[in-house]
């Protein structure tokens, strides 16, 4: 589990597990959404505006890469245990060198790390 990590002029600190994390440079109104800090890092209205409605759609597509991902790993579960019960082996390699291929043609070292991660999601650790 990851912990958010506050930047005061004092140091960093930890915000306590009941309260929402704020980012470096907010005020204590961000805290509260009160004042004039939203929770944005900035207290420019419009800039926080705009910060807040990307921060909306990156919360839509983590949803969305979310869902993705439980879906790709019950389909590639069912390949496996569809093959296997065939009579056919756990992996196949050429398939996951393919996957990583594409993933790492496509996004590179960090697609590769991703790669790795959604196979391991779909046939479990080597």
């Amino acid at each position: 589990m990851m912990t958010d990590v506050v930047e005061h002029s004092s140091g960093p600190t930890v915000p306590e597990p009941d309260q929402p994390s704020v980012e470096a440079g907010d005020t204590a109104g961000a805290r509260t959404g009160t004042g004039t800090g939203t929770g944005t890092g900035t207290v420019e209205p419009t800039a926080a505006a705009r910060i807040v409605q990307i921060r909306e759609r990156i919360d839509e597509i983590d949803h969305a890469l979310i869902s993705l991902w439980q879906e790709r790993a019950a389909l590639s579960q069912e390949v496996g245990v569809t093959r296997m019960a065939s009579g056919g082996t756990r992996l196949v390699l050429s398939r996951e060198r393919e996957i990583l291929e594409r993933f790492r043609g496509a996004l590179g070292a960090d697609g590769t790390q991703l790669a790795l991660l959604l196979l391991r999601a779909g046939r479990g650790p080597l």
